[in-house]
């Protein structure tokens, strides 16, 4: 295998895992409010999560669904509603950490977000689409374990970041602004997804 093929899966693999995005933006939060390592849970459930729906499209579930155009509005419009709805939770939030002090979301929310993710859901079908299924299972193993290890390292980037906000959001209402922001641009997504239907 020619090392310029590895380079263009990789940089692929970045492009996509590391640029701004619902996923990021919880990780983000997750970090700045529980810290890094209780963050953890959801970086790996994010990575495991999507790493499944890339080997699936590999495996033939891109070709099956574009036979169902119903099924793939029902994503689409799913991921929608789940990003209205975790934005409302951000807004709704008082700020006071005590509250739920050591309750990160859990490996399967970061999971499920993935597949409620429309950003992966592209990812997924324009990666195995150009890098995975021409080269027969070999490729797509490889393309899979390269993204692995990009998207577990791109998520967990998200998190360190907000967890060195940490101190500075102790202040209640500190954390309510940065809540407002991040539910913002989870806003912004859903509606970039709703004009782009």
């Amino acid at each position: 295998m020619e090392f310029s093929l590895l380079l263009s899966m990789a940089g692929f693999a970045l492009a996509m895992s590391i640029s701004p995005g619902p996923v990021n933006l919880v990780a983000l939060g997750t970090g700045a409010r529980y810290g890094f390592t209780a963050s953890l849970r959801h970086v790996v459930g994010a990575t495991l999560g999507f790493i499944l729906l890339l080997l699936l499209m590999g495996l033939g579930l891109g070709g099956a669904l574009s036979r169902w155009p119903v099924a793939l509005g029902a994503i689409h419009w799913g991921g929608v509603l789940f990003l209205g709805w975790m934005a409302w939770q951000l807004l709704v939030d008082s700020g006071e950490v005590e509250e739920v002090e050591g309750v990160p979301p859990a490996f399967w929310y970061g999971a499920l977000m993935q597949w409620l993710n429309p950003k992966a859901w592209l990812a997924a079908s324009m990666g195995m689409g150009a890098y995975g299924i021409a080269g027969g299972m070999s490729q797509i193993a490889l393309f899979t374990g390269i993204y692995l290890v990009i998207c577990l390292g791109s998520i967990a980037c998200w998190a360190y970041a907000g967890s060195r906000l940490q101190g500075w959001l102790v202040s209640p209402r500190r954390l309510r602004w940065f809540n407002r922001a991040m539910a913002l641009l989870l806003l912004l997504s859903a509606a970039y997804l709703v004009r782009s239907s």
